[in-house]
C-alpha cells in the first residue's frame, strides 16, 4: 500500500538534514533522502539516494526513486547548501563553483522536477533553507557568496509561490541563524547567540518546517528561524 505522503530532502545524511529526514518519518512519511554519501537504509518507508544534487543525473534518479517507489511527490525540502565564509575579496573561482553548483544548479534541477510532477497531482509543497545572514549581514561574519545564493532561494521562493498557487503547489522557505549539529565543535558558538540568548538546535528547524508543512494557508512565508537576529539586537 503507497504511503499518503511522501517527501524528499536534500542533504540528507547529517546535521539538520538529518534531523529532517527523521521527523518526517516518525510522523509517517515515506522519505526519500539524498547526499553526496549517504548509506542505505534498511527501514521501510525510507530510501536513500546519493550523488551529488548539483549534477542533474542525482535530480532525475531521486525523482524516479520516489516514483517507482512510492508513486507520488507531496514535499521536496532544499536542504543541500554550502556555506564558505571569507572576506569577499578572498573567495577564488572554485569556491564560487561550489557553492553556486549546491544552493543554486541543485535547487533548480530537483525543484523543476519535483514541481512538475505536484502540478500533475494536483498539490505538493516546496521548503527552501535560506539563511537570515540575508536580510541582517554581520561584518564579523562576512558571507557575500552565501547572500547572493540564499538570497536567491529567498526571492524564488515567491515568485514560485505566486506561479504555482493555483495548481495546489506552495512554496515557502525557513531562514535560520545559527544552529547547532554535531558537525562543529561546540565551542565554535561562543558569541554567536542571538537576542534570545542562545544558537538554535536542529529541533527548532524540525518544529518551523513540520509548521509550514501542515499551514495550508500559508505560501511565499519566509519564516525565520533565527533567535531573533533579523529583528535585531
Amino acid at each position: 500500500m503507497s504511503p499518503e505522503r511522501v517527501v524528499v530532502i536534500t542533504g540528507a545524511s547529517q546535521g539538520i538534514g538529518a534531523g529532517l529526514a527523521a521527523a518526517f518519518h516518525r510522523a509517517g512519511y515515506a522519505v526519500v533522502a539524498n547526499s553526496l554519501e549517504i548509506e542505505p537504509s534498511e527501514q521501510p518507508g525510507y530510501v536513500t539516494v546519493p550523488g551529488d544534487i548539483a549534477r542533474v543525473e542525482t535530480a532525475q534518479r531521486v525523482v524516479e526513486q520516489a516514483l517507482t517507489r512510492f508513486g507520488r511527490i507531496d514535499s521536496l525540502i532544499n536542504n543541500a547548501g554550502i556555506f564558505i565564509g571569507k572576506p569577499f575579496t578572498e573567495y577564488r573561482p572554485a569556491d564560487y563553483d561550489a557553492i553556486t553548483s549546491v544552493n543554486l544548479t541543485g535547487f533548480f534541477h530537483i525543484t523543476q522536477r519535483a514541481i512538475g510532477q505536484m502540478v500533475e497531482q494536483g498539490r505538493g509543497h516546496v521548503v527552501n533553507i535560506t539563511t537570515s545572514l540575508v536580510d541582517h549581514a554581520d561584518s564579523e561574519r562576512p558571507s557575500a557568496l552565501a547572500s547572493l545564493t540564499k538570497g536567491g532561494l529567498a526571492s524564488v521562493t515567491r515568485s514560485l509561490a505566486t506561479e504555482y498557487a493555483s495548481r495546489g503547489v506552495r512554496v515557502n522557505a525557513v531562514s535560520l541563524g545559527v544552529i547547532k549539529t554535531e558537525m562543529q565543535d561546540a565551542a565554535s558558538y561562543a558569541g554567536m547567540a542571538g537576542p534570545l540568548g542562545r544558537v538554535g538546535e536542529v529541533s527548532d528547524v524540525v518544529g518551523g518546517v513540520l509548521y509550514l508543512e501542515d499551514a495550508t494557508f500559508v505560501t511565499g512565508e519566509i519564516l525565520h528561524i533565527d533567535g531573533g537576529q533579523t529583528a535585531g539586537h
